[in-house]
């Protein structure tokens, strides 16, 4: 059980939510204009970030790769157009993951999702993310009791994918997001409330195969837009906060070494398109913006204003990427390893990590598990395991059958 002031309400949601993962930082001068810096921290702050986090063990134990991956039962936040190239039928998969494992044991990310080939060059698929944030009570300023609660955020996820060609498919989603993390307490003088949004995934794929010296192999090449949608906020009184918009691409080499061992060697580059926070300065008149541009726009003019608006030009535009790295080695299509490598500048949140990861695959079932090694700074999923359980509908029925 947690304790906090309503007071801190604010500072503790961003505490649990964006420790190592998004950092909230808007450089600004209070009395007068100064030379902005490449080298000043100025990340980029949106709602609801728990929709970013990697919430299956493979891609966890990939780097946080999955763009472009092999399809698997949690394609739907990777790249929902991957469904139509899937080989199995029917399966879904179930994944846990702790957070801030190191301060609180009552907090943890759940993922369900699923999927059904409607013929040969269809699928449908669904999914549940649901973020618990434990139980907190919430204090006054001198630390009298005035309520409890159990703060929590979910996702819930439509999708339809289709082939377009024997190479390339395309899918689209459909996101209802619930984000109530303060219960109806009072912060800043003002109600608040559970803060709620629609938002969709535009994705394609590619995927070939070919000859890569005397080995088969696969190319694939995935991009996804995630959570376009309407902004969000908590209160009457505040402004609308973006959703985590994100541009996701990259693309994936697998080769079957022999009959039993295959490797896939994967990139994923990250954007968010939403705009990056200008450098301010007051003066008599009032506060000004000096460098960069206006961040009250629409969700449009904000994707596309996301590319130009760095207050450092070009060079902070290009340190705004991620960059995710992963190998997989499957042996005997029944036992796997994996690792991985998370980049992202330190001005821009600075997280770097390595990731390590295994399979396993037994007729029907399917575990994976992923592990995390900061680098740089301390981690929400440091020192914990996260795994993923997999069913497979198609090797039941064989089962089945062989009873039979």
């Amino acid at each position: 059980m947690k304790k906090v002031s309503v007071k801190l309400i604010p500072s503790i949601i961003a505490g649990f939510l964006l420790a190592g993962f998004i950092v909230n930082a808007q450089n600004s001068s209070t009395s007068h204009i100064f030379q902005y810096s490449n080298k000043n921290l100025n990340t980029i702050t949106t709602a609801v970030p728990f929709l970013m986090i990697a919430p299956d063990a493979r891609a966890g134990g990939l780097g946080d790769a999955g763009v472009s991956s092999i399809p698997d039962a949690n394609s739907l936040h990777w790249n929902p157009a991957k469904y139509a190239f899937i080989e199995k039928d029917m399966g879904f998969a179930v994944s846990y993951s702790p957070w801030l494992r190191a301060l609180v044991n009552d907090i943890s990310l759940a993922y369900l999702s699923g999927y059904k080939k409607i013929g040969k060059d269809q699928a449908i698929a669904a999914s549940l993310l649901y973020f618990s944030l434990g139980d907190i009570t919430f204090t006054d300023i001198i630390g009298n009791t005035i309520g409890q609660f159990k703060p929590s955020e979910y996702a819930v996820d439509l999708c339809y994918s289709r082939k377009f060609s024997n190479v390339i498919s395309g899918g689209v989603s459909l996101r209802y997001i619930h984000s109530n993390l303060t219960g109806g307490q009072f912060v800043g003088g003002a109600e608040s409330h559970a803060g709620n949004s629609v938002a969709t995934d535009v994705s394609a794929y590619y995927q070939k195969d070919f000859d890569f010296g005397k080995m088969p192999a696969k190319l694939g090449v995935g991009i996804n837009i995630s959570n376009i949608g309407a902004k969000i906020s908590y209160t009457e009184t505040t402004q609308r906060d973006f959703l985590p918009i994100n541009l996701r691409f990259g693309p994936t080499l697998t080769t079957n070494l022999d009959e039993y061992n295959s490797l896939s060697i994967m990139v994923d580059i990250n954007k968010l398109l939403v705009p990056t926070p200008p450098i301010y300065y007051t003066d008599s008149l009032g506060t000004h913006i000096l460098s960069g541009k206006d961040p009250d726009v629409g969700i449009v003019s904000g994707i596309f204003q996301s590319f130009s608006d760095a207050p450092g030009g070009f060079k902070e535009e290009i340190r705004e990427f991620t960059f995710s790295t992963g190998m997989e080695y499957w042996y005997d299509k029944q036992f796997a390893i994996r690792g991985g490598f998370f980049y992202e500048d330190k001005t821009k949140g600075n997280r770097k990590f390595l990731t390590l990861g295994a399979g396993l695959k037994y007729n029907v079932f399917g575990l994976d598990f992923a592990y995390l090694v900061p680098i740089e700074q301390r981690n929400p999923l440091e020192n914990t395991l996260r795994f993923t359980l997999l069913f497979d509908f198609d090797a039941f029925k064989e089962q089945n059958n062989k009873k039979e």
